[in-house]
């Protein structure tokens, strides 16, 4: 073989190793970023999860303060009572 013919096939050798590499790479990198995609999906899922969780505690202690104590919807209904009363309407 000529020099000229060893040359292109050992540069089409390394070439190619360098494809093969560099494919191999990125599909090990596209393959780390889905997984984390995952952990952020399930991340997500965990505090939506407590958040919900702590939504009803909340409003289940709501329900029993409620039952407890009397609330008022509106403190404009408080001062117009109150209001109403002294001007002897």
């Amino acid at each position: 073989m000529s020099r000229a013919s060893k040359l292109t096939l050992a540069a089409t050798g390394l070439g190619t190793s360098c494809v093969i590499y560099f494919v191999h790479w990125a599909q090990e990198q596209e393959k780390a970023s889905m997984h984390k995609g995952v952990e952020r999906d399930m991340e997500k899922q965990r505090i939506r999860q407590e958040r919900q969780a702590e939504f009803e505690l909340q409003r289940r202690l709501e329900e029993e303060y409620r039952k407890l104590q009397t609330v008022s919807t509106s403190i404009e209904e408080q001062s117009g009572g109150v209001m109403n009363q002294g001007r002897g309407i």
